[in-house]
Parts: structure tokens; C-alpha cells; sequence
């Protein structure tokens, strides 16, 4: 084992037990043949989705928690198994991981015509999928708890304290800061879904910086997870919209003009009813996944610099290390940030929504 292997195994072992910075989940084809660090494809494997959760790799072997494959071809019908079968290019029952085109990383399969396809339908349990179900397991738990901490005492009691306490005081914040002055009328029947996702939100940025599992995986930087999310607020809006709300949509108070016989204002205001989801979609997802991309670059700098001596490796070493606390520590105030952010713009935007009739 040479002097370059011993240091990048102290470094990893460094980062990993100070927890500064997020494993570096890399596939076999980030690291070259020279042990050279492909930034890039460090990056994209973090911020992507996988069939298996990586823990992290010590030389040439990957300890990986192996996650069920659940797939229906149009040819072999339903098949369900573990994620550790398709390792190494294998092909297990004709499926296998595609490793370049389209379809790179995800399960494909060989049809008897020889073309190479997605499965019809693909329901396995991904890392980013085991991951929700662990934050929501988490958070439902907390909730539980505070809930059971609170039947147990009386108004008359003192003011909670500690864990109970900040969570008290998080659910005021948002109770009483963003849902009660946003949403106006009727902010009750709001609240509980405004409440679930700030936390759920909060709670996966949150284990998002954790560098070891359960933590680490890329949830709310995942465009599926933030349009979801978007298309909850979007259903909010709309379906409980006042009719009041809707006609300033469809006979906006314009000149007549400009809403008939070209009814241009309001095309405009139907297309505006879009912008607000994907605005909701685009803006937690870019700085969820910058936020990551920036840490996993930073701690790639000590790899692509360990060769040039070790005074230079030495030195940019320490100032990874430092710029990797502060974009952590920064990072713990995004994750608050754009949990804030989401809520209190869904909050508006039902508010929006609730608007009522006022004579002139």
C-alpha cells in the first residue's frame, strides 16, 4: 500500500468520523485506473438515484445495503429481487444495470428481438424511495412523541423544554407566523398539511447532511420528490378556490378588450396557475442539489490535489476541510431556509385562493 493510498484512506476516515461532508458514494467508473477522481461522476452518482445504498468503499470492495428490484416485463411477467444481483454488470433473469445511453444506471432487460428496454413497469424500493419512508417513519415517531410528552401534563404545567420544546416552538413559528396571517380566512383546515411539509421537508434536508446511513441521500434535491410536493400545493389551490378567485382567473377586471373576443388576459392568468408549482419545483430542488454538488466538490479537491506533492496536497487539504465546515454549517440554515420558504409560499399562494367578494 503506498503513501498516496494510506492518505486517501486517513482523509476519508477523517471526514467520515468529523461528519464535515457527504460520503463520496462514487461508482467503480469515478476513480480511474491512475486513482484519479472523476469529480463529475462523484457528483452525479450522489445527487442520482440508486437500487442499493452505499456505505462507503474500502479498496476495491463497496459495502452497499442491497434494496428490493421490483419490476413487470412485457415478456417474463413480475419479478421481485435483491439489488446485490445485478453487481458488477451481472444480469439476473435477463435484467440488468445499463451502464451508458439513456438509461444509464437504471434497470433494463433484452427483449427476445434483441432490443434493449425499460421494464413496463418499475416499482422497486430505490435509495430515494427507502429514504422517504425512513424520514417519514422518523417524523411520524417525533410527532408521537411530542404528542404522548404533551398528554401527560396539564395547561397549568410549565413550558416544555429541550427537544419538546424546540418542536413546540418550531410548530408556533409556522402556526402562527406563516399560516394564520397568509392564508387568512379558514386557515385551520391548512394547517395540518402546511405543518407536514415544512417538517418533512425540514426533516430530509436535514438527514441529507448526515455523511452516514440512514443519512445522505439527495431527497428533497430529487425533481420527482419537489413536483409532488409542488402538485399537493397546486391541488390545495385550486380545488378549494373560491369562486371569487376563479373569475378574477377566467373574467378577469380588465377592459373588455382584452378578455373577449380574444380572451388574452385570461390565457395569461390560466398560464400563470402553472408557474406557481414549477416556481415551488425548480427553487427547492437548485438549492438542495447545489448545496450537495458544492460539498462533494469541495471534498474532491483533496483527491485531484493529493499527487501534487505534499506541501500543495497538505495545504488544500486543510482548506477543504475548512471550506467543507462552512458549507455545512451554511448548509444547515438552507435546509431551514427552503423548508421556510416552500411553506410560506404555498401558504400565500392559498391565501390567494381564499380571496372573497368585496362591493365597491
Amino acid at each position: 500500500m503506498n503513501s498516496h493510498t494510506i492518505r486517501t484512506y486517513l482523509l476519508t476516515m477523517l471526514f467520515c468520523l468529523t461528519g464535515v461532508c457527504l460520503p463520496l458514494q462514487a461508482s467503480s467508473n469515478a476513480v480511474s485506473e491512475d486513482g484519479d477522481v472523476d469529480i463529475k461522476e462523484v457528483i452525479l452518482d450522489h445527487i442520482g438515484d440508486a437500487y442499493e445504498w452505499h456505505i462507503m468503499t474500502w479498496g476495491d470492495h463497496h459495502i452497499s445495503i442491497p434494496l428490493p428490484v421490483i419490476v413487470f416485463s412485457q415478456e417474463k411477467g413480475f419479478h421481485t429481487f435483491l439489488s446485490h444481483k445485478l453487481h458488477h454488470g451481472e444480469s439476473y433473469n435477463g435484467f440488468y444495470l445499463a451502464t451508458e445511453g439513456d438509461h444509464k444506471g437504471k434497470v433494463v432487460e433484452t427483449l427476445s428481438t434483441g432490443e434493449t428496454v425499460r421494464p413496463v413497469i418499475d416499482l422497486s424500493l430505490t435509495k430515494i424511495a427507502a429514504s422517504i419512508l425512513i424520514n417519514s417513519l422518523l417524523l411520524v415517531s417525533i410527532i408521537l412523541f411530542v404528542s404522548r410528552w404533551y398528554s401527560r401534563r396539564s395547561a397549568s404545567d410549565d413550558a416544555p423544554r429541550g427537544f419538546v420544546g424546540m418542536i413546540e416552538m418550531l410548530i408556533v413559528m409556522v402556526y402562527d407566523g406563516i399560516i394564520k396571517p397568509s392564508v387568512g380566512k379558514d386557515y385551520e383546515r391548512y394547517a395540518p398539511y402546511l405543518l407536514t411539509a415544512f417538517f418533512f421537508i425540514f426533516l430530509s434536508n436535514l438527514m441529507g447532511l448526515i455523511p452516514i446511513f440512514p443519512g445522505g441521500a439527495n431527497v428533497t434535491g430529487n425533481i420527482a420528490i419537489t413536483l409532488v410536493l409542488a402538485i399537493c400545493t397546486f391541488l390545495a389551490v385550486n380545488l378549494f378556490g373560491t369562486r371569487e378567485y376563479w373569475r378574477e382567473i377566467l373574467w378577469p377586471d380588465v377592459p373588455i378588450w382584452m378578455k373577449c373576443p380574444i380572451p388574452l388576459m385570461p390565457v395569461i392568468e390560466i398560464f400563470g396557475l402553472f408557474t406557481k408549482p414549477f416556481a415551488l419545483t425548480v427553487r427547492l430542488l437548485a438549492n438542495i442539489m447545489a448545496g450537495h454538488s458544492v460539498i462533494l466538490a469541495l471534498v474532491c479537491i483533496i483527491f485531484v490535489t493529493h499527487s501534487m506533492g505534499a506541501l500543495l496536497g497538505g495545504s488544500m487539504t486543510v482548506v477543504s476541510l475548512l471550506f467543507c465546515t462552512f458549507m455545512n454549517v451554511l448548509e444547515l440554515l438552507v435546509a431551514f431556509i427552503q423548508a421556510y420558504v416552500f411553506t410560506m409560499l404555498s401558504a400565500v399562494f392559498i391565501g390567494m385562493s381564499r380571496v372573497e367578494h368585496h362591493e365597491k
